[in-house]
């Protein structure tokens, strides 16, 4: 990897997308944390209703839809997010990165008008999860769409280009946001407002004499990971981004 570019100029707006509810916290929830701490309005764009986020068989799923929106806000405040948290609900696990679901992004972009779009990248090799992939596509497919005019005119919603779109959990990254201390403790504390996720994505079982165990270790992964990525711009903490700024 050649040296990477190092901070965007803080946004005055960022929209970050994920898959589910937790995804934009794991992959540039700092990054989140550190332009609302400097005055950025910060948005969620979640694509799936979280349904299928239990490894419980007698899971009751609409409780679970329910808890999951509810953890998305709660992250929202803790990375100090005050833009919105929107839910287009599409069911998890069957995510498609069709003309209707671009439609949505692409009506939202719009409508939020973000300095910044950043969501998965589409293009990771292996990723098995579905989800992660169409959510990827739904990113730069509804850029595409929101910045051109006649790309839905039904809408009836001025057309947005973003200046730029930052892509996490990329195989070959070029771009690094620096992060401080303050703005990981926030990104672990959004993380574990996701409380149902504990067990299936954090390796906490909340009712282990080992849950206090299993918690900082799990916190020990996201700091190495978050030092792995700010290493690349001889930091000692940062997120990693494919960024893409012709647009």
């Amino acid at each position: 990897m050649s040296t990477p570019t190092v901070d965007l100029p803080t946004p005055e707006r960022a929209l970050a997308i994920g898959a589910h509810p937790d995804d934009v916290e794991f992959g540039c929830g700092a990054t989140l944390a550190k332009w609302a701490a400097a005055g950025c309005e910060v948005h969620h764009l979640v694509c799936t209703d979280g349904s299928k986020g239990s490894w419980d068989p007698a899971q009751d799923l609409a409780e679970l839809v329910a808890q999951r929106r509810e953890e998305q806000r709660e992250a929202a405040r803790a990375l100090g997010a005050t833009g919105e948290v929107v839910f287009l609900d599409w069911p998890d696990g069957e995510l498609e990165s069709g003309v209707r679901q671009r439609w949505e992004v692409a009506y939202w972009i719009r409508r939020l008008r973000p300095t910044v779009v950043l969501g998965h990248d589409p293009w990771r090799r292996y990723r098995l999860h579905p989800d992660h992939r169409h959510a990827g596509f739904l990113t730069v497919d509804g850029v595409v769409a929101a910045r051109d005019p006649h790309f839905f005119p039904e809408q009836q919603v001025a057309h947005h280009r973003p200046a730029a779109l930052l892509l996490f959990e990329a195989d070959e990254p070029d771009h690094v946001e620096v992060v401080g201390e303050e703005d990981v403790a926030r990104k672990l504390e959004a993380l574990e407002r996701h409380r149902s996720q504990m067990r299936s994505t954090m390796f906490v079982d909340p009712d282990s004499p080992e849950r206090d165990r299993q918690l900082a270790a799990f916190r020990a992964r996201v700091r190495d990971r978050l030092a792995e990525h700010g290493a690349l711009a001889g930091a000692a903490y940062g997120e990693a981004f494919k960024a893409i700024t012709d647009l």
